[in-house]
């Protein structure tokens, strides 16, 4: 079980439709692919998209985190003491969590394929299929109904509105225009990714309540580090809040947690480093008796599969952001979860059930 090699490659799968939050804009879904080699033939594979916007990693950074620090650091040791290896990778580096989380995920693929185990069930394996939302990119108004409209057809009866781009009063015309268009049994979720300030999010909160647009939450509402300002959204509103960029580590989800920020809580491996501390956020949301979702960046299948391995493993977890792959223009990797519509199931191989890697998209 020791790890002999460790291997990196970028990764490059353009989009077939760009995605634009109120943060960035994207067209090619690129990241550092590793690949962990053991002694007696096992290979684990992970992923880190750089999203400097939210995580500040960059492919360069994460390049040379995971073969100038990490590497060094794993080479030669036992997958037996995988405690202390995990200890190991999160004090190496002060930040820098997308290479921990890429790490991180390989190492958790090898443990379920030595335990003989798909990965959702070597953590816990509460549930065996889970059902994704769609995002709806920001846009003219006109467009956004009719990107709404299609992901209905296309069976997803989730949608991820993202707003905070523009004035709120641009905003509550593209909810209002969604809504009516695509009715009422399509459940409506919002991301405004940082962009409003307090005040304007109650206020456009509270409007929408008034016009009954049946907004099942609405994530980040206010700037990630403006806790109070989450907080005071929480409380004026009836819509359920939920903290995504404002929750990194268990610090963070303590500090949301304690001072009743939020409602729910948006985990993303790319934000806690990986699946083992991201399992510490879930638990401390679980004693508070507040449920979390799990989501992703722009992701291939291999960190997809990380993550809705994990977030299937969890019964804190209730929903489930992981559309990214249905937005690119192949698949980067042999194996992993497999979609019809929306709902995600898991291959019967063990670990993340990833074979191997596509050439035609590494660079």
């Amino acid at each position: 079980m020791k790890i002999t090699n460790l291997e990196t490659f970028i990764g490059s799968v353009p989009l077939h439709t760009p995605f634009k939050t109120a943060l960035r804009t994207v067209t090619v879904a690129e990241s550092i692919i590793v690949k962990l080699t053991t002694g007696d033939g096992y290979a684990g594979w992970g992923e880190a998209p750089p999203t400097h916007v939210i995580t500040g990693d960059s492919l360069a950074s994460i390049e040379y985190a995971i073969n100038q620090v990490i590497k060094p650091l794993l080479l030669g040791t036992s997958l037996s003491a995988y405690e202390r290896i995990f200890e190991q990778l999160e004090a190496c580096m002060i930040g820098n969590t997308s290479a921990k989380a890429a790490v991180d995920m390989a190492i958790y693929d090898l443990l379920a394929q030595y335990a003989k185990l798909p990965l959702h069930q070597y953590l816990g394996g509460y549930q065996s299929e889970i059902e994704t939302d769609y995002t709806v990119s920001v846009n003219a108004v006109e467009e956004m109904v009719r990107d709404a409209n299609q992901y209905k057809q296309n069976g997803f009866s989730i949608l991820k509105v993202k707003v905070g781009k523009d004035p709120i009063a641009t905003d509550l015309e593209r909810i209002k225009a969604i809504r009516q268009s695509i009715g009422n049994e399509v459940c409506i979720r919002l991301d405004a990714n940082q962009g409003w300030k307090p005040k304007e999010a109650v206020q456009v909160i509270q409007q929408m309540e008034d016009l009954q647009l049946n907004i099942e939450l609405v994530e980040q509402p206010v700037p990630a580090k403006d806790i109070e300002g989450l907080k005071y959204v929480t409380e004026r509103t009836e819509t359920p809040i939920m903290a995504d960029e404002a929750v990194f580590s268990i610090y963070d989800a303590r500090q949301v947690l304690e001072n009743n920020a939020a409602d729910l809580i948006n985990m993303k491996l790319m934000k806690s480093g990986g699946i083992h501390q991201a399992r510490k956020i879930a638990t401390l949301a679980q004693s508070y008796g507040i449920e979390c979702m799990v989501g992703s960046m722009i992701e291939t299948k291999l960190g997809i599969s990380a993550a809705a391995h994990f977030a299937a493993s969890h019964p804190v977890v209730t929903r489930f952001d992981f559309d990214a792959p249905l937005m690119l223009s192949g698949d980067l990797v042999h194996g992993g979860v497999n979609y019809k519509g929306s709902h995600l199931s898991f291959s019967k191989g063990y670990g993340l059930g990833i074979s191997g890697i596509r050439s035609e998209f590494l660079k």
